[in-house]
């Protein structure tokens, strides 16, 4: 590695260091060294990150670069920071909070920012060690890069590298280090640091940045009434409402919706306790630590609203004027419904928009929560119905059968005023045959934690392509074992 202070620091791995971020000033971020980790290894890479992230093919065969994304050195050109923000968690004000175990080592010129996760305390570790485990680092990893390869807004994940240094959880565990990368990592918290702190300047100068960098339209296209700050908050919801109807389209569930956790790039961000998942219940709770259900698969689109309304309160000192925050949240009310009916007409092949589809849809989701149908299986097999109109493999999913074989004739019918090859090929690429199932992690988690990472690779592998059916891998797109409805992921997780 080498640099060239004189014209931006550039890596022999082909990178130039920008660190925008960083020229705000100590008020938003301060500089902060990484813990050293000792004899690190790698345990997972993704060759789609690394290729976006602009880094050379044999990136990974770097002893150096192994080191310096553990923590052990810093890589020429970047700006090691921890960044503060503040946040309500499960509905309740937090106050100050802040990269607890993320390090920001900086911004390349290729867009990315890049975070280790588990590099160490920071001034905001608030009596934590600052550390990830090896199993939430797997997790995030894993499904970092699966969300992405379903199409759906998300921070990715460039790989993790482990050691057998303890950590304590629950129990001795061992520490582990996500690199992950975002356009940006900033958070609804930020903005509400500012404005909860009566800091009106440093808010503008953050909500500067973040239009200057990320939303330059709303200074002009998308300014309400001439607003800059109202424009970003529309931006924002908007991103946001599809990004959750997303969400909704794969049965995945966000087990910590906290502003604090929530992008102001609409991205899915901290992958902490989540799940797809496996029966169709839409009140499902996948974070054992959300006792009240707040953040239940079914809330989740109500949730982010509310979260949107928090940040609508932050900037509300720069939009100055409570209205026209109100008109500017008002668009994810049209946006989020809008966003998921096409999803979900996508889902079932359908193109066109009729009076009748709403309630075609209505009813299909409702014999699935009422027979506690598979999500996944059920819009796989409903994508073959769509080719070759044998109903068995479908109608055999619910208890119900009757009321599916009803169900089943009046889609066919809605199918025939479509394009029956678009309708099979939108299906084919909207209801994945894999998703990230949490006894699926959980198996390449207990196979890693014996240095075997071997099923982690196959399963990364497989996820990649999550829309084609790959021979030999039919376990993977197989009903849940009975004992995965054992596992429990909290907040630690």
């Amino acid at each position: 590695m080498h640099s060239d202070t004189d014209a931006g620091t550039t890596l022999n791995l082909g990178l130039t260091w920008l660190n925008r971020y960083a020229s705000l000033g100590e008020e938003f971020s301060q500089a902060q060294a990484a813990q050293p980790l000792p004899s690190p290894y790698w345990v997972g890479q993704s060759p789609s990150a690394a290729k976006v992230l602009g880094l050379d093919t044999d990136w990974q065969a770097s002893g150096e670069l192994l080191q310096a994304l553990s923590g052990n050195s810093v890589i020429p050109g970047t700006n090691p920071r921890a960044s503060v923000y503040s946040g309500h968690q499960f509905g309740v004000w937090a106050g100050q909070l802040g990269d607890g175990r993320a390090l920001w080592l900086g911004e390349t010129d290729t867009g990315w920012e890049v975070q280790l996760k588990g590099a160490g305390p920071t001034p905001y570790s608030r009596r934590g060690d600052g550390r990830a485990v090896l199993r939430s680092s797997i997790r995030e990893f894993l499904c970092s890069e699966a969300m992405h390869a379903l199409g759906i807004p998300t921070t990715r994940a460039l790989c993790v590298t482990g050691s057998d240094a303890p950590v304590w959880r629950e129990e001795k565990e061992t520490a582990a280090v996500v690199t992950r990368m975002a356009p940006s990592f900033i958070r609804f918290g930020h903005f509400e640091h500012f404005s909860y702190q009566g800091e009106t300047a440093q808010l503008k100068a953050l909500a500067d940045f973040v239009i200057d960098h990320h939303y330059p339209q709303c200074r002009q296209d998308l300014a309400i009434q001439g607003n800059p700050y109202a424009g970003l908050l529309q931006a924002v919801s908007e991103k946001t409402a599809a990004m959750v109807a997303a969400w909704q389209g794969v049965g995945f569930c966000h087990g910590v919706m906290n502003t604090d956790n929530m992008s102001i790039l609409g991205l899915t961000l901290d992958y902490g306790p989540f799940q797809f998942m496996d029966s169709y219940i839409p009140g499902h709770i996948c974070n054992h630590s959300d006792t009240q259900g707040r953040y239940a698969f079914n809330k989740q689109a109500q949730v982010a609203y509310w979260n949107l309304y928090c940040l609508g309160q932050a900037l509300l000192p720069l939009i100055d004027d409570q209205e026209l925050a109100l008109a500017a949240l008002a668009s994810y009310k049209t946006v989020f419904p809008d966003e998921l009916q096409s999803r979900l007409s996508a889902k079932l092949g359908l193109q066109l928009r009729l009076e009748d589809d709403r309630a075609l849809i209505e009813t299909i989701l409702a014999l699935l929560a009422a027979d506690r149908v598979d999500h996944t299986i059920f819009w796989r097999r409903l994508t073959h119905f769509a080719q070759d109109g044998v109903a068995a493999p479908v109608s055999d999913l619910f208890l119900d059968r009757s009321a599916a074989q009803d169900w089943l004739q009046a889609y066919a019918k809605r199918l025939t005023k479509e394009d029956a090859n678009t309708a099979a090929a939108v299906m084919r690429q909207t209801n994945p045959a894999y998703v990230l199932r949490n006894h699926l992690a959980q198996q390449a988690i207990q196979q890693a934690q014996q240095k075997d990472f071997s099923e982690l690779e196959r399963l990364r592998a497989l996820l990649d392509n999550p829309f084609e059916e790959q021979a030999g891998m039919e376990r993977y797109a197989d009903f849940a074992p009975q004992w995965a409805s054992t596992l429990e992921i909290s907040c630690s997780s």
